[in-house]
């Protein structure tokens, strides 16, 4: 009986260290997170803004960012390299966007170094100062504008879930149970052994 409660002793055990492994890998997991946009996701502006910017909890590292600014035309309109300060990154727009719907799709690296990406909305009501049908449009060939050399990181921003430290603690986990067993076995037969022992001479 000693050695079963040893036995269910290691199982606890075991089973608290699993949760604890758990709850030190689930934070370590989390990234950076886009706090807000300029313009706001959805808004309707006046006129195409002369840049937008997405707003993060922490500063995200400088290389690999990119924002593209498309019309409903599917016209890029950003115009040269993202510019990050402090948890701020941000993309200039050519001059002469015209009116309508805007969809910003930006990806950058987070603090952690694990890429995160997202997209936001707005609707310009009037074109900006001096746009016209003949505007500033990039031409086939030409880089598109607003995006830096991306490192060699997957394009899946979330954190690939801890098998191995699962797998781990299932093995350790299934150990145990196969030696609490062994154990409960070995008594028993022990006991029936005592039980069917040969009886005392006459």
């Amino acid at each position: 009986m000693c050695l079963i409660r040893q036995l269910r002793s290691a199982l606890l055990g075991a089973m608290i260290f699993a949760a604890a492994l758990l709850g030190i890998a689930a934070p370590a997991s989390a990234h950076d997170a886009a706090e807000s946009t300029a313009p706001a996701s959805g808004a309707t502006v006046a006129t195409p803004p002369e840049k937008v910017s997405v707003t993060f909890n922490n500063k995200p590292l400088g290389l690999g960012s990119q924002m593209v600014v498309t019309d409903a035309g599917g016209t890029n309109w950003a115009d040269g390299a993202v510019e990050i300060v402090d948890n701020v990154a941000s993309q200039k727009l050519k001059q002469g966007a015209p009116a309508g719907a805007y969809t910003v799709v930006w990806r950058v690296v987070s603090s952690d170094s694990h890429p995160i990406e997202g997209t936001f909305t707005f609707t310009a009501t009037a074109g900006a100062a001096g746009s016209t049908a003949a505007a500033a449009v990039p031409t086939m060939g030409t880089a598109q504008p607003g995006i830096t050399p991306a490192p060699a990181q997957p394009a899946d921003s979330s954190e690939p879930f801890p098998w191995s430290i699962v797998i781990f603690v299932g093995t350790g986990i299934g150990i145990v149970v196969v030696l609490g067993l062994m154990a409960k076995r070995r008594l028993a037969g022990q006991e029936r052994q005592g039980t069917d022992g040969p009886g005392t001479a006459d």
